[in-house]
């Protein structure tokens, strides 16, 4: 008999995690590195919201709370999504969990039957895939293309639909990518999705306040108000906020799903973190001031690195619309050799060749379901990101 499930040798480690984790042992070897592979801001999380813990803590609510959420914090979702997205919800079509990923955990869990499909847009956040397989379902994998920024096309969209299917995972602002949907284009999607009533939504919002220039976020079920039924609304505190360690995430969707969700979590985590959970309603009820500053910042980085990669014969990197990544092509590189004689076969051979070689950790594609790319965080300082891109830009021009 086999200690581990047969489940569990369908999955594979994240691998956004391994480059974080290789580049820590790099540096605590001595070497100089710098991380663009986390994702996560690099802003101190405000600081009404920490008061907000630190209050909770004095006042000791520290006890267990109820598993998916205390009903302060439901109900600063609800407003948060009237205010945000016109959605209506009442406190019992809401879940909480230790982050957005828990809650994509426990709706698959919840709602997944073997051999039942769930279509995934690539690029993809890693986890998406391995989770479904974990649920017991199959991945069924629309390629978008650099051609069309990333974005699935309603055409793909319909090909990738059977009998089979159960959910559309969808991401905008997008994760690697940082692509966002525009209404038009959604509605094109929507519009898909509204001729085939077995398929369910889950849509995935975290990176909704990280939203760049002319773009403007929105959510399917507030473009297509007919598929609030049958949408599973995504979002999160961490990446907004900068309260990634804080792990609170959250949804709305129909109250049969919601409990579903409930069942499971019961039995796995229990609730979020007391404190945690009091800090999130500080986050969505307080000021939100600080978002347009912080987005500045993350503006000037992006127009920094899209800048200088481009600059990169046989690369060409997108400008993204939001969230915190860029995702460059190095489609023209692929056969060169490297300076320390390494042969760039793929994306996966070229991140880790500019870690040994320069000190510069970044994600390879094939681990978001797209090559030949990279993906790089610019959440971290400018002084760091223009050292590495000039690090990426001399790895490159050494390629022969």
């Amino acid at each position: 008999m086999e200690l581990l499930s047969q489940s569990l040798a369908r999955v594979k480690p994240s691998p956004t995690i391994a480059v974080t984790t290789k580049a820590a042992e790099l540096k605590a070897a001595g070497r100089d590195v710098i991380g663009l592979g986390a994702g996560e801001p690099d802003f101190d999380t405000p600081q009404n919201i920490k008061d907000a813990a630190i209050a909770a803590i004095n006042d000791g609510k520290t006890k267990y709370t109820a598993v998916d959420g205390i009903i302060e914090l439901k109900q600063a979702i609800c407003d948060k999504f009237k205010r945000d997205n016109g959605l209506d919800y009442t406190p019992s079509q809401v879940s909480v969990g230790t982050g957005g990923k828990q809650i994509l955990y426990n709706a698959l869990m919840a709602t997944m039957n073997p051999g039942e499909e769930v279509v995934i847009p690539a690029p993809y956040w890693v986890s998406y895939p391995d989770m479904v397989l974990l649920a017991g379902g199959e991945p069924v994998i629309a390629e978008a293309s650099l051609q069309t920024n990333f974005k699935l096309t309603a055409d793909q969209l319909e090909a990738a639909i059977t009998p089979k299917t159960k959910w559309f995972i969808f991401n905008s602002p997008s994760n690697p990518t940082g692509a966002g949907y525009t209404r038009a284009e959604l509605k094109e999607l929507t519009d898909v999705l509204m001729r085939h009533p077995h398929v369910w939504v889950m849509t995935d919002d975290m990176y909704e306040h990280l939203a760049y220039d002319d773009f403007e976020f929105c959510t399917p079920a507030e473009v297509e108000p007919a598929l609030y039924d049958r949408t599973l609304t995504i979002n999160g505190v961490s990446k907004a906020y900068a309260m990634t360690g804080w792990r609170i995430g959250y949804a709305a969707g129909p109250e049969k799903l919601i409990a579903a969700m409930r069942k499971v979590q019961s039995q796995s985590t229990s609730n979020p973190c007391s404190v945690s959970q009091w800090a999130a309603v500080e986050a969505l009820n307080g000021s939100q001031d600080f978002l347009p500053t912080n987005n500045e910042i993350f503006v000037r980085r992006r127009n920094l690195v899209v800048s200088m990669l481009n600059e990169i014969e046989g690369m060409a990197c997108p400008t993204p619309e939001g969230a915190f990544y860029v995702y460059p092509s190095i489609a023209g590189l692929i056969g060169k050799t490297s300076a320390a004689g390494t042969k760039i076969i793929n994306d996966e051979v070229f991140a880790t060749a500019l870690l040994e070689e320069t000190g510069v950790a970044v994600v390879f594609g094939a681990a978001f379901g797209l090559s030949p790319n990279f993906r790089v965080s610019y959440a971290t300082s400018d002084e760091a990101l223009k050292e590495a891109c000039t690090r990426i830009q001399t790895f490159c021009a050494g390629l022969t």
